[in-house]
């Protein structure tokens, strides 16, 4: 039995395709930038009128439709279930919900937005009174156009999320009330897609599926994993990659709870959200703040001229929190565009696919996959003729440079990766110390291994 089928708890697997494996490192098929773009944008507008939440039909439909684009095999974890200090709640689901006036109009439809409820309500059939009904409505007075997105997990309430502009125009009533819901035992769903890769180490991709019709803050994440698994589906990686499509908090705590072994496996760890909007690229340090991810990221964002931000790690957040609690303390930042609620979109209406930009997620997308290839691309070397400078071109090596755009660069990259390939330094180090792009480094290294100048050493 494998580790994944190895589990205690109630388990379905959803098959997708199978992942190519041509054998090659670099692979990117004839896809181009802008076709993945519009793919990206494409999927995150089939999944945003989905009423997710973090149990639920919504989450399953969800996972249904990544599994069109990868292998993805669905966990069902029952409720009850112990996951480290929590428990596995029960199941929501919900089919209908709105509120009526006198003569008969809807004037707060589920049906027109799902953010219209507060997630996880409880059942509700009354007739009420504005004012008695006041308690259970949420707005946004200082943006009055939008509708807010509200929610109550663990406490057993219910309301209603509207624009503030339209509670003003309410009259005294009455209202026929009503929230068509179940709040049962079931189960948390959750679901991983695995890029094999050449070691048992693992590079952790995570992202979150339990918002309903937000954009940016979650489905950017998502279509900008998928885009990723399908990149690296074109390669024969070093690193194994595990994806996970996971309920925010809960989910990843559920992960964490039935994963302990598997998570000594882990060498890096990127957690993707809010990865479309036009804001400048914010990558989010692990707990350990000097970790292999951590320099990675920063080096592929200060070469490549994007404007960007890093912050050090903060126990706030998505669920980089879960993933570097003390007890775990695991490689893993988190990459976003704006950051965590640090944009007026973010928690309302206004967070829709229009809000979203196809060049931003590509944007995004391109980062991820540099990093991909720093971590997949780093290695050891020894200086087989470490005293003085060898003879370059004696060895044909100044020669093949010879009309490139970047020889001063690769010139540098040799001398670079000849003075500190003495066994101790990565070619990540060589390129901070340098200041060069990683690929020129790793470029340079493979010509110098291939004249017989380098030797690989174990990391």
């Amino acid at each position: 039995m494998t580790d994944d089928a190895r589990d205690g708890n109630r388990d379905e697997s959803r098959t997708g395709p199978r992942p190519a494996r041509d054998g090659h490192r670099a692979g990117r098929g004839t896809v181009t930038g802008e076709e993945e773009a519009r793919r990206m944008h494409a999927l995150v507008e089939r999944l945003y009128p989905l009423c997710r939440s973090i149990t639920g039909d919504g989450v399953r439909r969800t996972l249904e439709i990544i599994a069109e684009s990868v292998r993805l095999r669905v966990r069902e974890v029952p409720t009850g279930t112990r996951v480290l200090d929590w428990e596995v709640p029960r199941e929501w689901n919900i089919r209908d919900a709105y509120v009526k006036d006198a003569s008969g109009t809807r004037v707060i439809d589920f049906t027109a937005s799902n953010l219209h409820v507060v997630g996880y309500s409880v059942p509700v059939s009354a007739t009420m009174t504005l004012d008695e009904l006041r308690g259970h409505l949420h707005t946004l007075p200082d943006q009055p156009g939008l509708i807010p997105y509200r929610t109550s997990y663990y406490a057993e309430t219910w309301g209603f999320c509207l624009a503030h502009d339209t509670l003003e125009g309410l009259d005294a009533g009455p209202y026929e009330v009503v929230i068509d819901s179940t709040l049962s035992d079931g189960s948390l769903t959750y679901g991983e897609h695995v890029v094999p890769g050449r070691v048992a180490e693992e590079v952790l991709v995570s992202c979150h599926v339990c918002h309903p019709s937000l954009a940016n803050d979650n489905l950017a994440g998502v279509a900008v994993a998928l885009g990723l698994a399908s990149r690296l589906a074109e390669t024969d990686p070093w690193y194994t990659y595990r994806f996970l499509f996971a309920p925010g908090t809960i989910g990843a705590i559920t992960w964490l709870a039935r994963n302990r072994e598997r998570t000594q496996r882990i060498k890096h760890g990127l957690v993707l959200a809010c990865a479309g909007d036009r804001g400048p690229l914010t990558y989010k340090r692990s707990r350990r703040g000097d970790a292999e991810i951590d320099r990675a990221v920063r080096h592929v964002l200060r070469s490549s001229g994007r404007e960007h931000g890093i912050v050090d790690f903060s126990p706030y957040g998505y669920d980089e929190r879960q993933f570097c609690s003390p007890g775990f303390d695991l490689p893993v930042g988190s990459l976003t565009r704006t950051p965590y609620a640090g944009y007026p979109e973010y928690h309302t209406s206004a967070d829709n696919p229009d809000f979203v930009s196809p060049e931003a997620m590509l944007e995004t997308l391109e980062t991820c996959w540099e990093v991909t290839r720093v971590l997949e691309g780093n290695r050891r070397y020894l200086n087989l003729s470490p005293y003085g400078e060898p003879q370059l071109g004696r060895r044909g090596l100044y020669g093949s440079l010879g009309g490139r755009s970047d020889t001063r660069q690769a010139q540098m990259a040799m001398l670079w990766v000849l003075n500190l390939s003495d066994g101790r330094h990565t070619l990540l180090d060589i390129a901070e110390r340098s200041d060069l792009p990683f690929p020129a480094v790793a470029d340079a290294a493979q010509a110098l291994r291939g004249a017989g100048l380098l030797k690989e050493c174990a990391l």
